[in-house]
């Protein structure tokens, strides 16, 4: 196929980072098209262990170039300080590998503390953010209040247009949150700081990727987070500030005309969450406590414990429908090795009656989860790679999600590395 997406089905930490990484062999570009650093992707390979936040997960492949589009949050500071990371592990990142659009919008110091500040009023009804300043970036970036890429080799203007802006945010910081204003020297410097160190690799990729499609290059769209944190789709308002339905992809690129031949949807083979919101199928105690651990379950991002749960079905069918997916990639099936039985929630039971639709947001508060147990397999498959050497409890449950979600099951992740994985 020639341009394909990677997205999320769940609520994101599904092992994204990990497909991409695996697939971008067949592909020539790699394409982040939304969020920012406020998610992350772990990558193993042969150059060590990595949390990417912004870069996208092809930087490790020689002869991909990858680019952040018009839809990332950019975060001078975060993507130096990962660049810096990666290359000190030995991954050469020049112009020629990473491009950065001119149109990406930069995410600036103040939208960071405006997403503390926010959290702390809403006290016990917070929404879970990472303060890493998402929101308040993507409400300035559709209010037309925000500084692009390119604007950095415009220092006269720029200047003009951030006294401006930062004019306008003081009125929010200093009465809604009575906090002290921002200064346009504080923010210069910044931007001269860390801008600065990004410049090299920022260009016109809209006239870039035209080029590449004209030429008959192949185009993998890389997603952050999941359907059911999609702004427009998922758990509202406990979702993200973007979409990261893979619909969105080509736009949030910068080649709205291209169109996508695959979709893989990653799905985790037990359910996740990090964050505030409903979370049908959650477990607590030493039940989720037990789960956690086997799957090191804690946030890339934020080190935050994720919530744990079985697979949820009629979530799952959910995401595959929104994400419009054509193949599906189960991760961590190892991880559930250790069960005598594997529950899985097969429908909800919401007011009294069985569903196997999943609800608007406001009724999800009510959903409860209708558990089925299929066998265990009680024994460690890491080591497998071929389909018909798993046991025949785990092709089992393979299969019975399968049918479950409406969707072929394609790639199942047994581990974190690079070849950990068996194709269907």
């Amino acid at each position: 196929m020639s341009n394909c997406a990677i997205v999320g089905i769940n609520w994101g930490d599904e092992g994204k980072g990990r497909m991409v990484d695996l697939v971008t062999q067949d592909y020539d570009v790699v394409i982040r098209y939304q969020g920012g650093s406020n998610a992350g992707h772990t990558v193993i390979n042969e150059y060590g262990k990595f949390g990417l936040h912004l870069l996208p997960s092809g930087i490790f492949r020689k002869g991909v170039v990858n680019i952040l589009g018009n839809g990332v949050a950019l975060d001078c500071e975060a993507l130096w300080e990962e660049m810096s990371g990666v290359m000190a592990a030995g991954v050469s990142i020049t112009p020629d590998n990473l491009k950065i659009s001119e149109r990406t919008p930069l995410l600036l110091p103040y939208h960071r503390d405006l997403d503390s500040l926010e959290e702390a009023r809403l006290k016990d009804k917070k929404y879970g953010s990472t303060k890493r300043g998402i929101a308040p970036f993507y409400s300035d970036k559709y209010q037309k209040k925000v500084i692009l890429a390119g604007e950095l080799f415009h220092p006269e203007h720029l200047k003009a247009h951030l006294a401006d802006i930062l004019e306008w945010k003081n009125l929010t910081v200093e009465k809604v949150y009575g906090a002290q204003p921002y200064k346009l020297e504080d923010m210069l410097a910044w931007l001269d700081e860390f801008g600065g160190k990004i410049k090299p690799f920022i260009c016109n990729t809209v006239t870039f990727l035209r080029d590449a499609q004209a030429a008959g290059k192949k185009f993998l769209f890389e997603a952050q987070l999941g359907a059911l944190r999609d702004l427009d789709f998922g758990i509202i308002p406990y979702t993200t500030s973007s979409n990261a339905i893979a619909a969105y992809a080509p736009v949030g690129a910068g080649c709205p005309g291209i169109k996508l031949d695959e979709v893989i949807g990653v799905v985790k083979a037990y359910s996740t969450c990090v964050g505030e919101g409903p979370f049908t199928c959650e477990w607590f105690g030493e039940e989720a406590d037990k789960l956690r651990e086997a799957g090191g379950e804690y946030g890339v991002s934020t080190g935050r414990p994720r919530r744990v749960g079985p697979i949820d079905i009629v979530a799952t069918r959910y995401g595959v429908q929104m994400q419009g997916a054509t193949n599906i990639a189960l991760t961590k099936l190892d991880i559930l090795s250790y069960m005598d039985k594997i529950p899985v929630c097969a429908r909800y039971e919401l007011h009294g009656e069985m569903t196997d639709e999943f609800p608007f947001p406001v009724d999800l508060n009510d959903a409860k989860p209708v558990i089925e147990y299929l066998d265990g397999w009680k024994e460690d498959i890491a080591g497998v790679r071929r389909w018909e050497d798993l046991p025949k409890a785990a092709q089992d449950y393979v299969l019975y999600v399968e049918k479950a979600i409406g969707c072929h099951i394609g790639y199942v992740s047994v581990g974190p590395e690079r070849d950990a994985i068996i194709l269907r």
